[in-house]
């Protein structure tokens, strides 16, 4: 590469090569990092995993049709009961089941002119008893 001459013209020409050192070195550099880098993305830690085989729950979850008609009337399943048989049914069934996951669904049919005070006793029954898991049931439109 020349970049100059010992002639002591006042006048050069522009150079027209292209200066390769620089490039050269980020080539270099990218190179070594990729060198570097490479083992790294392909070690794997070594682990012995425990062996376990699972079975598929076949638990059906118990459910609890509770209903109030449109004049008031509790069904506890279809039969008709008084708020104390209700009440005394919901303690029972919380009473009978140890793991909170197991717990009975409670299916809530409520008349569309079933008071929100009727609803709220109801639920506030089921939650002393300890029954958590509610469903309101409707018909599509």
């Amino acid at each position: 590469m020349a970049f100059g001459g010992f002639n002591k013209q006042a006048t050069s020409a522009p150079m027209a090569e292209i200066n390769m050192v620089p490039l050269i070195d980020v080539m270099l550099v990218l190179l070594v990092i990729f060198i570097l880098t490479a083992p790294l993305l392909t070690h794997a830690v070594k682990v012995d995993l425990p062996r376990a085989s699972s079975a598929v729950n076949t638990h059906i979850a118990q459910k609890i049709d509770i209903a109030v008609d449109s004049k008031g009337a509790l069904y506890w399943d279809g039969q008709i009961v008084s708020e104390a048989t209700l009440t005394e049914r919901l303690l029972a069934a919380g009473k009978s089941v140890s793991d909170p996951a197991q717990a009975p669904e409670l299916q809530f049919r409520f008349d569309h002119t079933t008071s929100y005070e009727t609803v709220a006793r109801i639920m506030a029954s089921a939650a002393r008893a300890g029954l958590t898991k509610l469903g309101f049931v409707s018909t599509p439109e």
